[in-house]
């Protein structure tokens, strides 16, 4: 791999990392990955060619030669997903395409098959990752490690927000309760559990808005990596 830099930013869904990251990628000119996304482009690719979620094989097949890339368009901005050159970041962002891939996630065989694709964007001048096992698993050598986290109803009602303001209809309870199922399902499944590394510095970001994180962030990467002077908060 490059010995460009590695920010790490983990966290379940709705903590903020999204937002951060972008923020970061765009700040430093820095190249992106959203792992998550990953695995939901391959829940959609699978859809498309009708591969059902037990097929293990035929999807460890489509992942090996999943063609993903991520744009960032701005700092804070929604960061555009293409999947062979089609955006599919509307598409991908559905809960049925979540809870999609949340069940394909913890397929063992699935999981090495995207470690290489995740892995080949470590590229210079340096790489922000947002996932689950950025810290843990796939870039265990990051130079600054972040875990994001939120308590459920917060992190519902952002993603009740974000979606009222696409026009989509949203149910506050039942996004409480699947974020509450994912959670568990992620934090217990037997490869790559999503939880902090030991090295990673937790914030929680329940009642802080984003500026509030952003500047705690861009502190702790100007401390960590003082050749960077463009993080500003």
């Amino acid at each position: 791999m490059s010995d460009a830099p590695v920010i790490t930013v983990d966290g379940p869904s709705g903590s903020g990392k999204g937002t951060i990251c972008s923020y970061l990628a765009d700040r430093l000119q820095w190249h992106f990955l959203d792992s998550g996304a990953l695995y939901r482009v391959l829940a959609v690719a699978a859809q498309r060619q009708h591969i059902d979620s037990n097929n293990e094989a035929a999807l460890v097949n489509l992942a090996e030669d999943l063609r993903v890339e991520f744009k960032v368009t701005g700092a804070g901005s929604l960061v555009a997903v293409l999947l062979d050159g089609e955006l599919v970041t509307d598409a991908i962002r559905t809960e049925h395409c979540g809870h999609a891939a949340s069940v394909i996630a913890p397929i063992a065989n699935v999981r090495k098959a995207l470690l290489a694709r995740q892995r080949a964007f470590h590229k210079a001048p340096g790489l922000i990752a947002d996932g689950r096992d950025m810290g843990t698993v796939v870039f265990p050598s990051a130079v600054l490690k972040i875990y994001l986290t939120a308590n459920v109803e917060q992190r519902a009602q952002r993603r009740y927000k974000q979606l009222k303001e696409k026009g989509l209809s949203a149910n506050l309870h039942q996004l409480c309760a699947g974020i509450a199922e994912r959670d568990a399902r992620d934090s217990t499944r037997t490869e790559a559990p999503s939880k902090p590394a030991k090295d990673a510095i937790i914030i929680d970001t329940s009642t802080l808005d984003i500026d509030a994180v952003l500047a705690n962030i861009s502190e702790l990467v100007r401390r960590e990596i003082p050749s960077l002077s463009n993080t500003g908060g």
